[in-house]
C-alpha cells in the first residue's frame, strides 16, 4: 500500500516534519500590544497604608504610624520619584513587620507568664 494520492501527490502528514521551523507568529493579533503597566509602586503603597492603619487602630501598634506617614508619603511621590517611593514603601512594610512580630512576641511573653490568667 502505498502513502500517494489518488491524484498522484505524496501524502502530507499533520504538521512539519522533522526539523522544520514552525510557520512564523504575525503579532499578537490585533493592533499593538497594550503598553506595559507601572503601577508598582502605588499599588503597594496602598495596600501598605491600609494595614499600618489598622494595624494602628486595631492591635495598638505603634510603629504603625510611621509606616503609614511613609506608605502616604510614598503614595503622593509615586508618579514624580518611584525609585524614592519603593524605598518608601519597603521602609512601611519593614516598620510593619517589626510590630507585628513585636506584638506576638509581647502576647507570647505575657501569656507564658501568667500575666493574662484570670
Amino acid at each position: 500500500m502505498s502513502q500517494e494520492d489518488p491524484s498522484g501527490y505524496p501524502y502530507q502528514p499533520y504538521g512539519a516534519p522533522y526539523g522544520d521551523q514552525p510557520p512564523p507568529q504575525y503579532g499578537y493579533g490585533y493592533g499593538y500590544p497594550p503598553p506595559p503597566r507601572n503601577d508598582g509602586p502605588m499599588a503597594n503603597a496602598i495596600v501598605s497604608l491600609v494595614l499600618n492603619l489598622l494595624a494602628l487602630v486595631s492591635c495598638c501598634n505603634v510603629l504603625g504610624l510611621p509606616g503609614a506617614i511613609l506608605a502616604g508619603l510614598a503614595l503622593s511621590r509615586s508618579r514624580n520619584e518611584p525609585q524614592t517611593a519603593r524605598t518608601m514603601v519597603i521602609w512601611s512594610w519593614v516598620l510593619f513587620g517589626t510590630g507585628f512580630v513585636l506584638g506576638v512576641g509581647t502576647f507570647l511573653f505575657l501569656g507564658l507568664n501568667g500575666y493574662l490568667d484570670d
